[in-house]
């Protein structure tokens, strides 16, 4: 099974995670008893916006702490995914909370009644809402550049910075002119803005769940640098992949020159560990009489094989019919 690691990058953020989410929960009520009080819509889905919020900031504290669950025999990697998961259903409650904001902001624009906007409680509720959001954001930024749960959380709270933002100047636009319809286009502006990010997100958690090479990495940059190391003569059946944001993962097979197969690998994965930050390396270090078993993929039309492998005829046959490696 999967040995244990160190505080994952999601769940040093648990405390921020959990302080945001209190000053979110308690500023939804206020501005769902704003919203009753006054009659504004305006404030009443500024409130469900919160609840996403509410939502979304539990489901990553909550996916959190679920991955701190030991690893099993059945879930050798324990449940590190969570996170992951968390960060997908995140990422597709943003774009429904986009097309939403569009869909009503295009029925308040061409509905043949005008929509009353009382302008003042509409201008303070939202003043007090930039501040919760301003701190949320602040709070959950630094955590945001290095898990893709903690950045869904932190774009659903800056999702709300911008429609504090918009709500403030749709706000002083009713007020300064009483064209009520400012408070329409604002907000379809804000839900086309959130697109491109809960976009940029589920492409992120799909490479991860695809198990694709991390972006930060360079696979052939990699495998240029493990044949440089003294006794390697050449790598091949290589994967590389992440189990969750900051935990990447590699496995391949070394073909040494002769030199002792223990100070090889020792040498490879210092290397791995220093200067590309892959702490879990699982690498079989074979002589140079070792025998083709059929374990490894490099026939395989679907694996990626290094420049340094050979490939032989046969599989380089059935590669051109299929198409290159990826």
């Amino acid at each position: 099974m999967h040995p244990s690691h160190d505080e994952s990058p999601a769940s040093a953020s648990e405390r921020r995670l959990t302080i945001v989410l209190a000053i979110t929960a308690a500023y939804m009520v206020a501005e769902i008893v704003g919203g009753l009080i006054t009659g504004s819509l305006a404030l009443l889905a500024d409130s469900g916006h919160l609840l996403g919020d509410v939502l979304g900031l539990g489901m990553a504290l909550t996916a959190i702490r679920f991955a701190r669950r030991p690893a099993t025999a059945g879930k050798t990697y324990g449940f590190y995914r969570a996170e992951i998961l968390a960060a997908l259903v995140n990422g597709v409650v943003l774009l429904l909370v986009a097309a939403w904001i569009v869909f009503a902001a295009w029925e308040r624009l061409t509905g043949s009644a005008p929509v009353e906007v009382q302008a003042l409680p509409m201008l303070v509720v939202a003043g007090g809402g930039l501040v919760v959001t301003l701190v949320g954001v602040a709070m959950l930024r630094a955590g945001a550049e290095r898990s893709l749960n903690v950045r869904a959380a932190f774009l659903e709270v800056l999702s709300d910075l911008f429609g504090s933002i918009g709500t403030i100047v749709a706000a002083v636009i009713i007020l300064a002119t009483g064209w009520t319809a400012a408070d329409a286009v604002i907000s379809a502006l804000i839900g086309l803005i959130m697109v491109p990010r809960a976009i940029a997100l589920l492409r992120s958690v799909v490479d991860v769940l695809l198990e694709s090479t991390p972006r930060h990495l360079d696979m052939r940059e990699i495998e240029a640098t493990m044949r440089s190391v003294p006794g390697v003569d050449s790598v091949h059946d290589v994967h590389l992949w992440s189990i969750t944001s900051g935990f990447d993962a590699m496995s391949g097979h070394v073909r040494s020159n002769g030199r002792r197969a223990e100070d090889v690998l020792h040498d490879l994965r210092s290397m791995l560990r220093d200067r590309f930050g892959i702490r879990h390396v699982t690498l079989q270090v074979e002589g140079a009489d070792h025998a083709d078993d059929g374990a490894c993929c490099i026939m395989d039309p679907r694996c990626f094989v290094p420049i340094s492998v050979s490939v032989p005829l046969p599989a380089r046959a059935e590669r051109s019919r299929t198409g290159p490696a990826r």
